[in-house]
């Protein structure tokens, strides 16, 4: 790992103080990539436009048509927190117009990604009229042609890379689509649906139709905690579009128009929605909405966020926390076999692909995660699935395209990749469980044309310590209310302390107190139970520990650095 500074723009620093941002928080924003002190401020009118969203009109006028036809409609979305999220923005924006629709969410197990040929089955069987995925679509050639068929119209709203032609849909509704000029490239899956509601909304306002009903227009703003989850939860770039979403959709969360489920979700895990930050949605609600596809059915992700009171939010909510314990627990099982399997890696490798007959097919993304942080190396893990063949999680390193990489393996070997898809960091593909061994080695050779030693070395940035004499946590509280996210990174610090106090905390934390200089910090290590060294580095973010209506600065520890 090596550590560099984030580089301050004092002429953007200085703007910022200017326009009333506290010096502190004022330097960390001036190490980020904006240009003036208007990159961060978010009116809503600065949202970019559907105009601009490639079929988005066009298909807005077909549905504001279906809709006066009383046409049948089938949201199919996807069975992670975007894909849920999405499917809950159609949903909860189709009944704000009045309309309602039906769901289908892929099994992660029995149906496997996208509008497959057996989803439209079964939307045939409920009688649909038109499909919208969300989330899917832009790869589900066989699936579209059979809806088609069966003259189901299908309207694809995605943002996952397209590949060479496109699928016949009615409308494809994809800022990645090589022909769409939208300026944000990096909306979510929930992001791009929200898109075609406003513009749905326009063609029916402009049809008199929420006046010949007596029905108010509806607000989709309030859609927009959905959109913001989503947004942070599926790690997309946060250009400036996507930080407006994610502002808004955190003005949301802190009301009292939260969204009944994840208000929920947040009660039961003795959290607070009215002081939510991007970090909550991160890690403390994403999991437990993934949970549900990883460990069960991804319906009752969308059945949580679309409850119409409170005893169905709870309900829901509460299956969804004991799925995440679950996870948790296979998780860490998962763990211990990889940790075994890995003591034998050869660290001239520059790929990591493991597989186990063992492991859940519903948690290998997460253990591909851990392993690429640990051993900074692209990793695909493999499970088995019901049919016998393997199905694969990719997670990457920066500057290691793992979708194009996959595709020219599979050109090389067109004969054991059955299916991918996937965009730069993370993808998802099939192989013969026979080929598991071919794969690896054309992987690995792939691989090794393409990375230098020096892209396995992680470059982490860090910002200027902010641990001063007037340090307090209301800075922090201004500091961490922001919309960080992908590519507007969190500030991360890095400082030298004496370590002069630790505890481990249920035998899986530690909790440190750290000097530096004057000052003692209280540390917070999690699922870490070494013995620390009197003198320590440390890579930390800071938090305002809230407990029994006290407030203390607390540092985060991310990792211990050895020199």
């Amino acid at each position: 790992m090596k550590l560099i500074n984030k580089k301050i723009n004092e002429a953007i620093k200085q703007q910022l103080i200017d326009a009333g941002r506290h010096p502190v928080l004022a330097q960390i924003l001036a190490a980020r990539k904006i240009s003036s002190s208007q990159d961060v401020e978010y009116p809503i009118e600065l949202l970019l436009s559907p105009n601009e969203l490639l079929n988005c009109n066009e298909a807005a006028v077909f549905l504001s048509h279906a809709i006066r036809d009383q046409k049948k409609i089938t949201i199919v979305g996807d069975y992670d927190a975007d894909g849920a999220s999405g499917s809950s923005v159609a949903i909860l924006g189709f009944r704000l117009l009045g309309i309602e629709v039906d769901f289908l969410i892929p099994s992660r197990f029995k149906n496997g990604y996208g509008l497959s040929s057996e989803i439209v089955d079964i939307a045939h069987t409920k009688k649909s009229d038109i499909i919208i995925t969300v989330d899917n679509g832009i790869a589900s050639f066989e699936g579209i042609s059979h809806a088609n068929g069966l003259g189901i119209d299908v309207i694809v709203t995605d943002h996952h890379l397209q590949a060479e032609n496109l699928p016949s849909a009615k409308f494809i509704i994809n800022p990645n689509q090589k022909k769409c000029s939208f300026p944000s490239k990096n909306l979510c899956g929930a992001g791009v649906v929200f898109y075609l509601l406003i513009a749905l909304r326009k063609k029916l306002r402009d049809q008199d139709y929420f006046d010949n009903l007596n029905l108010k227009e509806p607000n989709f703003l309030q859609l927009l905690d959905l959109v913001a989850l989503a947004t942070i939860a599926d790690m997309v770039k946060m250009d400036f579009n996507n930080r407006l979403l994610v502002h808004h959709g955190l003005k949301v969360i802190r009301s009292q128009q939260c969204n009944l489920g994840l208000k929920k979700i947040f009660q039961l895990t003795n959290k607070s929605h009215l002081n939510a930050l991007t970090s909550d949605l991160s890690f403390v609600i994403a999991p437990k909405i993934n949970a549900a596809g990883r460990m069960d059915d991804m319906s009752l992700g969308v059945a949580c966020l679309t409850a119409t009171n409170e005893y169905e939010a709870h309900h829901y909510a509460k299956q969804l926390i004991e799925f995440n314990f679950q996870r948790k627990k296979t998780e860490a099982d998962m763990q211990d076999d990889a940790q075994a399997i890995m003591q034998g890696f050869n660290k001239s490798n520059k790929t990591i692909c493991l597989f186990n007959d063992k492991w859940h097919q519903g948690v290998i993304g997460i253990l591909a995660s851990r392993l690429k942080e640990n051993f900074y190396r692209p990793v695909i893990i493999f499970a088995q699935d019901d049919s016998g063949q393997l199905k694969g999680s990719a997670r990457s390193i920066d500057g290691f395209h793992i979708r194009d990489v996959i595709d020219l393996v599979a050109k090389k070997n067109p004969e054991i990749i059955l299916t991918f898809g996937g965009h730069a960091m993370a993808a998802g593909l099939t192989i013969k469980q026979d080929s598991f061994d071919t794969f690896v080695q054309s992987f690995e050779e792939v691989a090794g044309s393409i990375l230098k030693p020096e892209d396995l070395s992680e470059i982490v940035e860090v910002d200027d310590s902010i641990l001063q004499d007037d340090i307090n946590v209301h800075i922090i509280d201004e500091i961490n209310q922001l919309e960080w996210g992908n590519g507007f990174q969190r500030p991360l610090f890095v400082d030298a302390f004496d370590c002069v106090g630790q505890e481990v905390i249920k035998g899986l934390h530690t909790r440190l107190i750290l000097a530096k200089q004057r000052h003692t910090f209280e540390g917070i290590y999690f699922n870490y139970h070494e013995l620390i060294p009197d003198r320590v580095k440390c890579l930390y973010t800071v938090e305002n520990n809230k407990f029994n209506n006290t407030n203390k600065l607390t540092l985060n520890i991310k990792k211990i650095i050895h020199e």
